[in-house]
């Protein structure tokens, strides 16, 4: 090989060499551009991820909450709800709607929210102290219509609906359906009594009256079938109070008064005085005498 062939070689591999290290370098740039790209291009998606649903925060029950509770801060929490389906009677935090975040972000809005809830902020101490009126499910929001504030009754006058009154009648296990009787049951009131010549008289003195506790009790244990207790506390309207009362007279007498179970289903029939389906003021007594049995209505 001449010394012109020789150095005719030589400039080919240097420009072989020059190209491969063109090819190199354009990768190394590539790679160390498209990165910054992607994430440029990935920006407005990850923004949109981070954007979720404008919300409100609104006052719920932390767990179901059964008539008569008095409400502590562990009863209530605030929840994120939709600030198009607000509901005017839901209790906010009086704060404008925020879009709710996702992701870390959503969930250091959570854990903020959980602390506020733990330590009380200002609104559910206002609440701590309101009586459950009616009964609240987990989630649920808190309500005015549903609860009574601090001061504004106790327990008895909170679940009494307007015009009732609150009444006690003595009770054994023989006189209340062998215990079944519940908290929120509906009853028949029965008066038996001996009418001397006129035999045993019988006679539904109210009907479909709903039991408000048994003893002390206003909801039954959990899981509980049967309570046994000495006294029923009924809601009776102002108007049958006096009949009740008259009742226990009688019964006090040496007659008996008797609470009859009513089915579920008969919660939507008519309650208070009256007997046996019969149109007008009168009541229905049952007299038995001589293994005979007639109904008698009687004017009040």
């Amino acid at each position: 090989m001449g010394p012109f062939e020789f150095m005719s070689a030589v400039r080919l591999f240097i420009l072989v060499i020059a190209a491969i290290a063109a090819i190199a370098l354009a990768f190394v740039v590539r790679g160390a551009f498209a990165p910054k790209k992607q994430a440029a291009e990935q920006a407005p998606a990850a923004a949109a991820a981070a954007t979720g649903t404008a919300t409100v925060k609104v006052l719920v029950a932390q767990h179901d909450l059964p008539v008569g509770t008095r409400l502590t801060a562990a009863d209530m929490t605030w929840q994120d709800w939709p600030a198009a389906n607000i509901n005017s009677a839901f209790i906010t935090d009086g704060a404008a709607p925020q879009v709710q975040p996702t992701g870390a972000a959503g969930a250091a809005r959570k854990a903020a929210t959980a602390a506020g809830a733990l330590l009380g902020d200002s609104a559910i101490q206002a609440m701590a102290g309101a009586v459950v009126r009616e009964p609240l499910l987990q989630g649920e929001p808190i309500i005015a219509r549903k609860i009574v504030k601090a001061g504004e009754g106790n327990y008895m006058s909170v679940v009494l609906m307007p015009g009732m009154r609150a009444m006690a009648v003595p009770v054994t296990v023989d006189s209340a359906a062998g215990g079944f009787i519940m908290p929120g049951d509906r009853v028949d009131v029965v008066l038996s009594r001996d009418a001397g010549d006129k035999g045993i008289t019988t006679q539904t003195v109210l009907r479909n009256l709903r039991v408000l506790a048994i003893d002390q009790a206003a909801e039954p244990a959990k899981d509980a079938k049967t309570i046994v207790g000495a006294v029923a506390t009924l809601e009776v309207a102002a108007a049958d109070s006096e009949i009740l009362a008259d009742a226990q007279a009688e019964a006090r007498k040496g007659g008996a008064l008797v609470l009859a179970l009513r089915a579920y289903t008969d919660a939507g029939a008519p309650a208070g005085s009256g007997g046996g389906g019969s149109s007008g003021p009168g009541r229905v007594v049952r007299v038995y005498r001589a293994g005979q049995t007639s109904e008698v209505t009687v004017s009040r």
